[in-house]
This record gives C-alpha cells, sequence and structure tokens, in this order.
C-alpha cells in the first residue's frame, strides 16, 4: 500500500470561537487514511510577541509551511482584522483556501467567497474530502 500523503495546514479562527477549530482538529485527527500536520496557532499554545507586528510576523510563519488554508467562515470573520490578515497572507502568498461554511448559518462573510477555492458544510466528510480534493 503506497504511503499517505500528509498535508500541512492552517485552520484560520478566532480564539473566542475555538470550539469550531477544536472541532475540525477532532475530525482530522480522526480520519481514516488522512494525515496531516497542524500549522494552526491554537489558544491554548499563543504566539508569544502580543504586539501587532509579533502576531502578524507569528501568524505569517505558521501560514508559511502550509499547504493549505481552512477558514472557518463564521460571521466573526467579516469583523475579525486577523482572520482577514490570515486570509490576505493566504492569498498572497498562494495557498489554497477552503472555506467552511458553519452548522445552520444563512450568510458567508464576502472575504471568505471571494478568496477561496471552494466552500464546504459543516460536516467532517465535506472539509476532508475537499482537503484531499485540493491541497
Amino acid at each position: 500500500m503506497p504511503s499517505l500523503k500528509s498535508r500541512m495546514l492552517f485552520i484560520s479562527h478566532a480564539w473566542r470561537y475555538n470550539e469550531h477549530y477544536n472541532k475540525v482538529v477532532e475530525w482530522f485527527d480522526g480520519a481514516s487514511n488522512f494525515e496531516w500536520k497542524n500549522c494552526s496557532v491554537p489558544s491554548d499554545n499563543a504566539l508569544p510577541d502580543k504586539t501587532s507586528k509579533g502576531l502578524s510576523e507569528g501568524m505569517t510563519r505558521q501560514i508559511s509551511p502550509a499547504q493549505g488554508v481552512i477558514i472557518l467562515a463564521g460571521m466573526y470573520a467579516a469583523h475579525s482584522s486577523w482572520i482577514e490578515y490570515e486570509i490576505n497572507e493566504a492569498v498572497r502568498m498562494k495557498k489554497i483556501i477552503i472555506g467552511v461554511k458553519p452548522w445552520g448559518q444563512e450568510k458567508i462573510p464576502v472575504i471568505v467567497q471571494n478568496a477561496a477555492k471552494v466552500m464546504v458544510g459543516w460536516n467532517s466528510a465535506s472539509i476532508i474530502q475537499a482537503v484531499r480534493d485540493y491541497v
């Protein structure tokens, strides 16, 4: 059996809403025949430099090795300058962006729609298949 392709992924999220981030990590970790490396910045392992310059440089360092960027498209993404920064950096670095529409959400922030290669629904199969197809 050939070895699995391991994907390096950055999951963009607002720390105040980290339950969505935690669920996606759980789905990726539990998926059959799916290997990945987490390039994200989880809230329990924050970047050490809390200045604006330090945070932006840290996020750029985290996004840089990622092959794909998962954007959790909650409406908070439309109001978060940090998520906007992450999207802009991913676009600048020509990373594949997968937008994820949270369960039951009607509206998707325009910035996510415009940047995403594909938008998928809030379920493990859709997200994992999008990573397999595009990253």
